[in-house]
Formats: C-alpha cells, sequence, structure tokens
C-alpha cells in the first residue's frame, strides 16, 4: 500500500543538501549536480539545476509538476555511497529540523508500529530499543495513545530518548543498506 500511495503523492519540493557546480568530473558527469532530500518521503534525489543557477545548502526548490524555475530536471534517486561529506552534515540538520517540525507524524509511529514477524517488532528498529522498551511501550498505548516524544518518556520509564532515536533510525535508513525501512522511502 506504501508503494502505491508513493507513486500518486510525489514530492513537490526538495531541500538542497549540496550544490555541486562541476557535477562529477571522476564519472564523467562535467555538468551541475544538485543533491537533495524530498521531505515528504524522506528520500534522498539528484538534481539538476538550470543553467546559470547556483543554489546554497538548505534552500528549498521546486520540484513538482509545472514550471521549475530553478530545477531542469530529477537525475532521479540519490545514492547513499554518492553523499557528499557537506550533504551528510545538511542531512543530519535537515532530519533534525523534519522531526522536530513534524512530531505528531513520528508520534504516530510509536502509537502504530507493529511486529515485522514473529521475532521482530518495528519498534526494535530504533537504536536503543529492544524488547523490553517495546513491551512497555505497547503496554502504556494501549492505556491511551502518545501525543508527543515527552509524553513517551514521562510514560515509559527508562527508555533512550524517542526524538533522537528516530532521528539516528531516519539517518541510517537513508545512509547505510537495512533490511528494513520504517521511515523513508
Amino acid at each position: 500500500m506504501r508503494k502505491h500511495m508513493q507513486m500518486q503523492d510525489k514530492e513537490e519540493e526538495a531541500i538542497v543538501l549540496d550544490f555541486l557546480p562541476s557535477g562529477y568530473p571522476l564519472e564523467g558527469i562535467h555538468f551541475p549536480i544538485v543533491q537533495a532530500l524530498g521531505p515528504k518521503h524522506l528520500v534522498l534525489l539528484e538534481l539538476v539545476p538550470r543553467r546559470g543557477v547556483m543554489l546554497q545548502p538548505k534552500e528549498k526548490v521546486y520540484i513538482g509538476p509545472g514550471k521549475r524555475d530553478k530545477i531542469y530536471y530529477i537525475k532521479g534517486r540519490l545514492k547513499p555511497e554518492k553523499l557528499t561529506e557537506a550533504a551528510k552534515i545538511q542531512l543530519e540538520e535537515i532530519i533534525k529540523e523534519i522531526v522536530n517540525n513534524n512530531e505528531a507524524r513520528f508520534v504516530e509511529f510509536f502509537n502504530k508500529a507493529e511486529a515485522i514477524n514473529k521475532r521482530m517488532h518495528q519498534l526494535e528498529l530504533l537504536p536503543g530499543f529492544g524488547k523490553k522498551h517495546m513491551e512497555a511501550i505497547i503496554k502504556a498505548r494501549e492505556e491511551k495513545p502518545f501525543a508527543s516524544f515527552d509524553e513517551i518518556r514521562q510514560r515509559v520509564k527508562g527508555l533512550p530518548d524517542p526524538k533522537k532515536a528516530v532521528e539516528k533510525r531516519i539517518m541510517q535508513e537513508l545512509t547505510e543498506k537495512v533490511k528494513h525501512k520504517v521511515f523513508t522511502a
């Protein structure tokens, strides 16, 4: 179902992680490239800017249908191994902002996370979260759904910071090979 929704609901904007005015010369790509993040689906993208356009990190650019003023076209998905060091630093900061500005979206994960199989639960994919944390979260959410990260911490004792755990998991999903994706496309 998630894949079907994504096809219908594409990113309309991207956040610039890094602007490479010379592209990837070692790969024979000598035109400008923008490494960017689609904030809605948390997807890494490679964009080609219009001629003469210079972009700054954290700048938002329109990539939806219709007239794009700064972006000529979407080259495709950006492979994690191609991320520049500057892009990784920006990515970490932008992920923190996205999680902060969309707290309800990520708290909802704690309210709705399910078992992946008989031995593994989605909650256990969060860095620092184990079976005991998972069981405590499930028990607490059955009493009443969580409304904020602070409420999760107050109601479930001994839990690692849920906000930081979500941020770390998103970074893992975007920069490493992971078997299960929870937050990213």
